[in-house]
Formats: C-alpha cells, sequence, structure tokens
C-alpha cells in the first residue's frame, strides 16, 4: 500500500518533540492565547520575512478576517483565481464582497496576472491570489498591478508554506498572507490552525482585536468581533514543526523531481513545470490526464487496483458547486479551469516518501496509460 499521504511518519519522526510540546502545555494549565501562541507567532514570522504574525483558528478566517478588518463588504469586488478550493470564494462572500473570477495561466494552475489586470474595475478593492499545489503565483507581477491601482493584495499560502519567489517568502509579498496550518499541510498541526504574516502593523493590531471577540482587555469589547484563536497545543506542536519545514520542502522537490524524470514521455500525460523564478515546495504532485475524465478514471482505477491512493484537486470548480449557483455561472463560464477539473490527478508526496515508492507509481502510471 502507498497512501496518498503518510501523516504517521511525522509523527514517528518528531515523537519526542511532539510528546514534549504536549507535556509543556497540559502542564502549564494555559491553553488559549498564551505563551506558545505567542512564541510560534515570532518564530513563524521570523520564517516567512514578515513583522507580524497572528494565530487564528483556521485558513478559511485567516482570509475572512483579513478582508474584514480592511472594511471590505457589500459593493466591493475581489479578484479570486476561478481554479482554486472553494474556500477562496467564501472569504470573500462571508463579507458580502463580490468574487470576481480569473482564470488561470495556459502554462500553469495559478491566476493569470494579465487577465487580473483585464478584470480590475472601479470597484476592485483586493486581489487574493492562491499559490496552489505548492508553486508561487507570479506575485511580482501582481504587486505592480496592486500598486498601479492602489488594491490590496492577500496571499493564499494554505498549500505554499516555506516557497518562494525571486527569493522572497510566499505570506510576505502581498500586504497580508493568510496560512493553513490543516494537518495535510506542509507544516500542519493535528486539528485545525491558522495565521495572518503581515508586515503592517494596524493589520495586525486589527486581527488581534477580531480574532478574540472585538477586545483587547478582557470585557472590553471595542468592535462586533469573533472566536478565532489559534490554541495553545496546536501552537506548540507547530512549534516542534517549523524547524523541519525547510528540510522537509527539500524532500518534496526531490521528489518530485523524481517523479518527472520518472514520468516522462508517457503519452497523454502532463506533467507540472514551476517557472523559472519560482520555488515551489510541492504541497501536491499534479499531473494531467490530457485525453479526459475516462482516461483518468481508467488511471485512477489501475492505481486504486495498485494500492496506491490518489486524489483529484479539484474535481468541480468553484463556479459549478451549487454553493454558488445563484451567480448563475454555468458550464463553459471559465473554460480553464473546467479543463483543469477535468483532467488533473494528484500523486502521493510528501517527505517522507520513500524513492522505491516513487517508483512504483510511475510504473503503475506508465502501464495504465501505454
Amino acid at each position: 500500500m502507498i497512501p496518498f499521504l503518510d501523516m504517521k511518519s511525522v509523527y514517528a519522526e518528531l515523537k519526542p518533540e511532539l510528546d514534549a510540546a504536549y507535556a509543556r502545555v497540559m502542564e502549564s494549565g494555559w491553553y488559549v492565547l498564551g505563551k506558545e501562541v505567542e512564541a510560534f507567532e515570532a518564530e513563524y514570522a521570523a520564517f516567512c520575512g514578515t513583522r507580524h504574525c497572528v494565530g487564528l483558528a483556521n485558513g478559511l478566517e485567516a482570509l475572512e478576517l483579513v478582508l474584514r478588518a480592511w472594511d471590505l463588504g457589500p459593493g466591493d469586488e475581489v479578484i479570486v483565481p476561478s481554479n482554486t478550493y472553494i474556500a477562496t470564494w467564501l472569504a470573500v462572500t462571508a463579507v458580502g464582497a463580490t468574487v470576481v473570477p480569473v482564470e488561470p495561466t495556459p502554462a500553469g494552475p495559478n491566476i493569470d496576472p494579465d487577465r487580473i489586470a483585464a478584470a480590475i474595475t472601479p470597484r476592485t478593492k483586493a486581489i487574493m491570489p492562491v499559490h496552489l499545489y505548492g508553486e508561487p503565483a507570479d506575485m511580482d507581477a501582481i504587486m505592480a498591478l496592486a500598486d498601479r491601482h492602489g488594491i490590496k493584495v492577500i496571499e493564499d499560502v494554505a498549500q505554499a508554506q516555506g516557497s518562494k519567489v525571486r527569493g522572497r517568502r510566499a505570506g510576505a509579498i502581498g500586504h497580508a498572507g493568510a496560512h493553513s496550518f490543516f494537518p495535510t499541510k506542509n507544516i500542519g498541526a493535528y486539528g485545525d490552525g491558522g495565521a495572518v504574516t503581515t508586515d503592517d502593523a494596524r493589520l495586525a493590531e486589527r486581527l488581534r482585536t477580531l480574532r478574540n471577540y472585538g477586545s483587547r482587555v478582557k470585557y472590553v469589547n471595542l468592535e462586533r468581533g469573533y472566536n478565532s484563536r489559534l490554541d495553545e497545543l496546536q501552537a506548540a506542536f507547530l512549534r516542534a514543526k517549523l524547524p523541519r519545514l525547510d528540510a522537509w520542502n527539500e524532500r518534496r522537490r526531490a521528489i518530485a523531481a523524481r517523479y518527472t524524470d520518472k514520468l516522462a514521455g508517457i503519452p497523454g500525460l502532463g506533467l507540472p513545470r514551476a517557472p523559472q523564478w519560482a520555488e515551489p515546495v510541492w504541497h501536491l504532485y499534479v499531473v494531467r490526464v490530457l485525453d479526459g475524465k475516462d482516461r483518468r478514471a481508467e488511471l485512477v482505477e489501475a492505481l486504486d487496483k495498485a494500492g496506491i491512493g490518489s486524489l483529484i484537486h479539484y474535481p468541480i470548480p468553484p463556479h459549478l458547486q451549487e454553493a454558488y449557483a445563484d451567480l448563475k455561472r454555468g458550464k463553459g463560464s471559465y473554460p480553464l479551469a473546467e479543463t483543469l477539473a477535468e483532467t488533473v490527478l494528484s500523486l502521493p508526496m510528501g517527505p517522507h516518501m520513500k524513492a522505491e515508492a516513487v517508483d512504483e507509481v510511475a510504473a503503475t502510471v506508465r502501464a495504465a496509460l501505454s
């Protein structure tokens, strides 16, 4: 059996550190907004290269609370990728703003800066690029557009912790970066967790107020806030993992390189190619079965029979989800996103995957498609 993601090996590698983190928190008697969260915020800000980090309950609320902190709402437009997980859109509509979907580049999964430029209107208040699959979007081009038009940029870094654009970490290039620490992420907690990184001291302070019922001082509420706090235990676990993140990402790069070598030349199989200016962290290794959904289904079946896990990220674009039926963006509205949804397949990936397992996956793919 080759699982899609090996979660147990992370604990095996870090068992002493994780067990010590658990004991430290349990013995402290303090479980919400204490020293562990404060320490993690400082350490993760330093890792990303920002002045501030604010720990939150999850990645979705990291996106949403930034928009609320910027006072975005009805009448405002936020440019989002057409090709993304629905959480990106949910954050925008949660504050009452309008999603303006923009298609990816022809060569990759991420939002196209040229198409962003064409989508900007006087009501555009923010751009929300997603660093999909661990490959960063073209942030230099996006920031140039944002600066020209006076638009805020929030990076969705959920799948790309540690990635870089021309030497700068994702989450430190836009005006804010929203991070998810869901257990499957490159650095994941053992439950939900999230954070925002930023150089903007006013934004960071507003987020700290919003996350805690709109309060800075106990029982003194400055605004109608939320309960969105990274808890002490998850912060302690993340602190144990953070020193390993760069090394784990390097292992992912080695696995991705091996996949690319072993899968080369298979008819009808498109392989991921990162831009030269990007340092991806390979949260996912996503191939494309260019002959369509039926052929992809055959490959999934072959992998399943061989005991190999795989997933589709993502089978239904947000505009075709029932949740957004009210937008009346039917099939054909965003053809590039729809084509990706019908052709992509994520192969097993993780820092503890063995070279022999990569070779076995590649051999199974080759046999199924050749």
